[in-house]
């Protein structure tokens, strides 16, 4: 493990005293220079805790916020000032590595050597850098590139509750791009559980895709200081890429909402006044200020994909409110369909994508997209009279309509590489031409003879016919969840 790369001689460093402790609020006294906001203090023996500057109160006081845990600090002791902002180390000796907010490198291999180090805190890239072309960013998931197409250089939010599997598509995602772009992976864990990090390290690493990526944690047993500064560094990182070397960069960040609650816990501590819901009075400006340094500009890209915890699937909360302002696409995950055995559990009807217009996806993909909606949308409006009722009072069109909405559900379902060892069926990547393909059959009535789990979890629509000729028999956890389907459905 390496240690920050602070030089420091406390002899002539600028030297004040913690006047006092609260929690991870520290006040600090400083009688000759007053440090400016956003420096990074040292106190403890050997520098080991790590203070940031976040108000200075008057001409000699300072408040700030504990990036590590405050242990063992007492009123009195001597803190010093590093001279400069919290760092990240960039080059390309950080791929393949992973890092905590400091750029201390936590995953047991030797130290990191011939690296920069550059401030967390930067500005977002000018207007006229930025690139004005909009592209379509393909990640090999049917309902993700048909329905809510990602954006090239654009933001893109995954919305869900807990446990209905947003860190799961973020993982296939990270599968699926590395395997045909050759463009650099950051992931960036913000105060997510300890055991999902050591997790995706050990998957990636088993998968082959390490060499072009960085991976990023602070925790959620870590200190709010740090989970609202690991956002700000893996941005640094991110613009190295993009700027200095031209490339492409995917940025992934589980979970957004964690750094927002980071930035609440932070505010409470600082004695803010709380906004609505208890959440800070500057999480609009705090949300902006990470969101706008991911840009599209004339040097390259950074895509991101961010997984947005809802709290109780409330989305008219403040914090799911003002993330939704910074996106291009929204992708809304359904407890419901994840109940009825429907993986990916997007819900078509509550996901958006800005990309959905013709002169982007171009005039077919456009009106397929529309058409599906449109089934889809029909299909549950007539569920409750189908649970009056029954299926056989419905006119033979709208009985249409519910075979091919019931179709097209299945359809865009499909079998994740991440998943394989508990399902135990392999992966699948589908591409955008098989997707539409696919849609538009089943729109046209191709397949209104064959049953609807032979369109159930599989890639290609032609394997469907394989499927239900017994080519291809699913397997036990397949089986399970289809059954639950059709339970649900048809109660």
């Amino acid at each position: 493990m390496t240690e920050r790369r602070i030089e420091l001689n406390p002899a002539t460093a600028n030297t004040g005293r913690v006047v006092a402790v609260r929690g991870s609020v520290i006040d600090v006294r400083f009688e000759v220079r007053l440090p400016a906001i956003h420096t990074l203090l040292l106190a403890g023996e050997g520098g080991r805790i790590a203070i940031e500057v976040l108000a200075q109160h008057d001409a000699h006081h300072v408040r700030c916020i504990a990036l590590t845990p405050t242990q063992g600090l007492a009123r009195g002791m001597p803190v010093y000032d590093s001279g400069g902002p919290l760092k990240a180390p960039v080059g390309k000796p950080i791929l393949a590595r992973m890092f905590d907010v400091f750029g201390n490198t936590i995953d047991r291999e030797p130290a990191l050597d011939a690296v920069q180090w550059r401030s967390v805190h930067n500005q977002p890239p000018s207007l006229l850098r930025r690139s004005t072309s909009s592209a379509i960013f393909e990640t090999g998931i049917k309902a993700i590139d048909v329905l809510t197409p990602l954006e090239r250089g654009g933001k893109a939010g995954l919305f869900g509750g807990a446990g209905v599997g947003k860190t799961v598509l973020l993982t296939e995602m990270i599968h699926n791009m590395v395997g045909h772009q050759q463009g650099v992976s950051i992931f960036c864990g913000i105060g997510e559980r300890s055991r999902e990090g050591e997790e995706l390290y050990r998957e990636m690493k088993a998968a082959g895709v390490l060499p072009n990526m960085v991976m990023i944690f602070a925790q959620m047993n870590e200190p709010p200081g740090a989970r609202f500064r690991v956002g700000h560094a893996a941005l640094t990182m991110a613009e190295y890429f993009r700027d200095d070397e031209h490339r492409d960069v995917l940025l992934l960040m589980d979970n957004i909402f964690r750094f927002i609650q980071a930035g609440s816990e932070v505010s409470g501590l600082m004695g803010q006044m709380p906004s609505r819901l208890g959440y800070q009075p500057t999480m609009g400006t705090e949300l902006a200020a990470l969101e706008e340094r991911i840009a599209n500009t004339d040097s390259g890209a950074i895509t991101s994909i961010q997984a947005v915890y809802v709290p109780a699937d409330d989305f008219t909360d403040p914090a799911a409110v003002h993330t939704f302002s910074h996106l291009s696409a929204s992708i809304v995950l359904s407890r419901k369909r994840a109940s009825e055995g429907l993986f990916p559990a997007i819900d078509p009807l509550q996901s958006s994508s800005k990309m959905v217009t013709p002169g982007i996806v171009g005039e077919r993909h456009y009106r397929l997209a529309q058409a599906i909606r449109r089934t889809l949308a029909q299909y549950a409006e007539l569920k409750d009279i189908i649970a009056m009722l029954g299926l056989e009072q419905l006119s033979p069109d709208d009985r249409n309509v519910v075979a091919r909405a019931r179709r097209l559900e299945r359809f865009l379902t499909q079998p994740f590489f991440t998943t394989q060892q508990f399902t135990n069926m392999s992966g699948t990547l589908v591409s955008l031409a098989d997707a539409l393909d696919g849609c538009e059959r089943i729109l046209a009535d191709e397949f209104k003879d064959l049953p609807e789990s032979a369109l159930y979890m599989i890639g290609a629509v032609d394997e469907a016919k394989a499927k239900a000729n017994g080519n291809a028999k699913p397997g036990p956890t397949q089986q399970a969840s289809e059954e639950q389907a059709h339970v649900v459905d048809d109660a």
